[in-house]
């Protein structure tokens, strides 16, 4: 049978390790071969890690092949995967020092192994075993393990580990029961206990449900995971439970134990290719604590980047410019834009540029004296190769901005990004017809990085209007200031979709038009 690809061991920020499969021969004053032996006492061909002790230099071989290596102490780390007649058949994670001084020669045997065995007072809707994600770290290089580290995963009864109390080895796990809900128990120790597993109850989670909502993504098929992020890392981090795959919108609920957790989304195009998704932050949770994760809240715009003013340019990075309010710059989607800078009626330059495929777009303009500038883009998603899901929203943004800028003074041009978050809408980012919008509105500027002076610039005023036959004509919206965010009151039409436009001045005179075309949807 097929072995399925295993979710455990996708990182968040892998460190890579040096691998190499072979050594000089001038480097070399011994050698290793690693014999594996499936749980019948028959040899099993598998991938052997092996990590130098303490350098972490790092050599991967085929079992019952010979490696040349230094002198010196090693840890082999493997997984012995064996078919079975149904099933996934079995695996036994297994690790070992070893001296290597001339010919050495070591023997990881499935035989050793014992049965991770967790256990949880699950409710009656969980009526399968638990599916348990399992790795061996060598834990004195680095400060994350995962990296040097062998596992596998499989469903409690075919899942075994070799005990070993070595205190220069880590073992972590994952155990996911499924039901109504999920649940999810992880546990690290020093090496490989005799009697690996754990016990937990459920009154001793947290819980963390996940509300995915649809019409804003590239795709309408979302694979939410969470992954084990402990603040100091060890053989558990990384390690991925799956929450949900399927067609948004949906909603699911993980209970799992105390801890930090990274929740992630995928999303999947009709051709099978991931196309988009990204990392919230990072969120710490406490035995009976409770939170929700959203994804695809409506409406998505641009999430960071600001005009940049030094060595007499103008710059500007067209990224993330149209991105999930919920999961910041990492969720934003490719795009394509037209950027112009100009002064007074004169077009000082013009430029269509695009992230998609790149990681350095940028546009960038001479300037010559001082003065008032407006640099306009006009993005629209951009990916090419699928076919967006139709009415997709949040299709186009515009900005407008007006600044003064000193060709010899660097600086973060005194303008703001708009963020908009239309409340009261459901699973499908639609609010009801011919009724009352409330759309919280946020004006906002961040740090360009340490190059760029960057100064607070407070707003004097945001004022918001609607559309409701895609820009054509705009209607003002009531605003309401609230401390740091305003509340704008916006007039629903009997159908389609709506466009929200805000503009935010400050005392200075500078201007910060933006745009959100097809923001949300009336249904």
């Amino acid at each position: 049978m097929v072995r399925r690809r295993s979710l455990a061991f996708v990182g968040v920020a892998a460190l890579v390790p040096l691998v190499a499969s072979a050594v000089s021969a001038q480097a070399a004053s011994g050698s290793l071969a690693v014999t594996t032996l499936g749980r019948h006492g028959a040899k099993v061909s598998t991938t052997v890690t092996v990590v130098a002790v303490p350098s972490g230099q790092t050599y991967s071989v085929t079992s019952g092949k010979r490696i040349s290596l230094p002198a010196g102490r090693y840890l082999a780390m493997t997984d012995i995967w064996e078919h079975g007649t149904e099933g996934l058949g079995t695996d036994t994670i297994g690790a070992q020092v070893v001296q290597v001084s001339g010919s050495t020669s070591v023997t990881l045997d499935a035989r050793k192994g014992k049965a991770v065995k967790v256990s949880l007072d699950t409710p009656a809707d969980v009526t399968g075993p638990p599916r348990i994600s399992a790795q061996v770290c060598a834990a004195t290089v680095s400060n994350l393990p995962s990296a040097f580290s062998s596992g596998g995963w499989n469903y409690q009864g075919s899942l075994y580990a070799i005990p070993n109390s070595s205190k220069l080895l880590q073992f972590g796990y994952l155990a996911q029961w499924s039901g109504n809900d999920s649940y999810v128990a992880v546990k690290n120790t020093t090496g490989i206990p005799a009697a690996p597993g754990g016990s937990f109850k459920r009154s001793n989670l947290a819980t963390m449900r996940f509300s995915v909502r649809s019409g804003t993504q590239m795709a309408r098929q979302n694979d939410t995971a969470l992954q084990a992020m402990p603040r100091t890392h060890d053989c558990t981090t990384d390690l991925m439970t799956e929450v949900r795959d399927d067609s948004a919108p949906y909603s699911a609920t993980v209970h799992v134990t105390p801890g930090t957790w990274q929740p992630r989304d995928d999303l999947i195009a009709s051709n099978g290719e991931d196309v988009g998704g990204g990392f919230p932050k990072v969120r710490t949770l406490k035995a009976g604590q409770s939170l929700t994760q959203s994804f695809g809240r409506a409406a998505w715009s641009p999430m960071h980047y600001l005009p940049m003013i030094g060595d007499k340019s103008v710059t500007f990075i067209p990224d993330a410019l149209i991105g999930d309010p919920d999961v910041g710059v990492d969720g934003a989607d490719p795009t394509k834009e037209t950027v112009v800078l100009s002064k007074g009626s004169t077009t000082v330059k013009k430029q269509t540029v695009t992230n998609w495929g790149t990681g350095d777009a940028e546009f960038s303009a001479g300037i010559h004296s001082v003065g008032w500038y407006d640099l306009t883009v006009d993005a629209h998603r951009y990916r090419p190769g699928i076919t967006f899901p139709a009415g997709m929203l949040s299709s186009r943004v515009t900005l407008d901005w007006h600044f003064k800028a000193d060709p010899d003074k660097a600086m973060v041009a005194p303008v703001f990004m708009t963020r908009f978050l239309p409340t009261g809408l459901n699973s499908h980012n639609q609010a009801a017809a011919n009724g009352t919008t409330t759309v919280d509105v946020s004006a906002g500027r961040g740090s360009q990085g340490p190059d760029l002076k960057f100064t607070e610039v407070t707003a004097k005023s945001v004022r918001v209007w609607s559309s409701a036959d895609g820009g054509r004509t705009w209607k003002a919206a009531t605003v309401k200031h609230s401390g740091s965010t305003w509340q704008a009151s916006v007039h629903n039409p009997a159908s389609g979709v709506v466009a929200l436009r805000s503009e935010v001045t400050d005392a200075a005179g500078d201007r910060s038009v933006e745009t959100v075309y097809r923001a949300y949807a009336i249904g």
